[in-house]
């Protein structure tokens, strides 16, 4: 029987590619490193989870490739699911060696690198003809901007600390001071009003688009702009392809999400994203679909193929931002935030996993 192993269980994400990955299964063997985590993580505790395996060290040592190697080795050429940003860039940039050992989706470095890098995906989408913010080469000549460095994951930075707001002049030059790094300055963009939205693709070896679903943002921490607690499922097909012939055009190979606001691009995260476990909540089968074009099947694209409208929610992240919201007078999306904490289950609940939810929360409580 084929197995499956993933990585960085620390993560949310881990714990819904776990659950996705049991119930289709896969017999699944999660990994941690001892130096990133001090828990047990939920994903170890999870009915879907075969074993949790501590690695020890860190995954960004030199000895990870070879303590990593060693459990799929263990697991017999098992589908490999990477979570963490770092264990990625490892697997992409020794892929010859870990494709002796399992299947996996990885695009090359260069091409990580390249979709990393906000600069290069503005100019790429405006070859292709896909609306992006205005972006100032020099001081701004009206407000507010939004500053933020070329490649904030390089930099180590958290989401919330890759982007800056300046609502003048005076704030454009200390930030523009504070957020230069390397003497590289950051880039400068107008700011774009309107909802955020994500478009989360799967793509195969060959850049065959494979499965697909939107997202678009109801809440955010910190509210003046920060990651999504509170999203909502949406279709868009012509956004989808858009998406999709960006990624293509790089030669990009596993998974993304392209996000946009306002309608204007603004840019991609060439990994597993945050608001991951919404294709759980909606049904969308894109960690399945990974399996099996992991493997070398060619899977053919179904539209639509989940369900719109299924909001999720992250309980401690989205209450947050229900009081953030309400501090700023926003009553509307304060009272929405109230609402939902009644009527939207909390993205990693289900009642037939709850040792591996109480240990999430848990875990949440304790990291804050």
């Amino acid at each position: 029987m084929k197995t499956a192993v993933v990585t960085d269980g620390k993560y949310r994400t881990s714990l819904t590619a776990v659950r996705a990955l049991g119930e289709i299964g896969y017999p699944v063997t999660v990994t941690q490193t001892r130096r990133e985590s001090d828990q047990v993580p939920a994903s170890f505790l999870s009915r879907f989870a075969g074993a949790g395996r501590w690695i020890d060290g860190s995954c960004r040592e030199q000895a990870y490739e070879g303590r990593l190697l060693e459990v799929l080795e263990e697991a017999g050429r098992p589908v490999l699911f990477c979570t963490g940003a770092d264990t990625l860039a490892l697997v992409s940039r020794r892929q010859a060696v870990f494709a002796q050992q399992a299947d996996f989706l990885a695009a090359p470095p260069e091409v990580l690198d390249a979709l990393n890098d906000k600069e290069t995906v503005h100019r790429r989408a405006l070859e292709l003809g896909i609306p992006v913010p205005r972006e100032y080469p020099g001081e701004p000549d009206r407000y507010p901007v939004v500053l933020k460095p070329r490649c904030g994951e390089k930099l180590g930075l958290k989401a919330k600390d890759r982007y800056a707001i300046a609502n003048s002049r005076e704030e454009y030059l200390r930030l523009s001071q504070a957020m230069t790094w390397n003497g590289e300055p950051p880039i400068v963009q107008e700011k774009v009003d309107g909802p955020g939205e994500g478009v989360n693709l799967l793509l195969d070896r060959e850049g065959r688009l494979v499965c697909a679903y939107c997202h678009r943002r109801v809440r955010e921490y910190p509210v003046t702009g920060g990651p999504s607690t509170c999203c909502v499922s949406f279709y868009d097909e012509a956004l989808i392809r858009r998406s999709w012939e960006l990624l293509a055009s790089f030669g990009f190979v596993g998974l993304a999400m392209v996000e946009y606001k306002g309608g204007r691009l603004l840019e991609v995260n060439p990994r597993v994203w945050g608001s991951f476990p919404l294709s759980a909540c909606c049904g969308s089968p894109i960690t399945a679909l990974y399996a099996r074009a992991a493997q070398g099947e060619t899977v053919p694209y179904t539209p639509q193929n989940y369900r719109t409208g299924v909001k999720m929610r992250y309980l401690f992240h989205d209450g947050a931002a229900t009081l953030g919201y309400l501090r700023r007078g926003q009553l509307g999306r304060a009272l929405g935030g109230v609402a939902d904490f009644f009527t939207t289950p909390e993205a990693l609940y289900r009642k037939d996993d709850r040792k591996a939810y109480r240990a999430y929360l848990r875990n949440s409580l304790k990291g804050r």
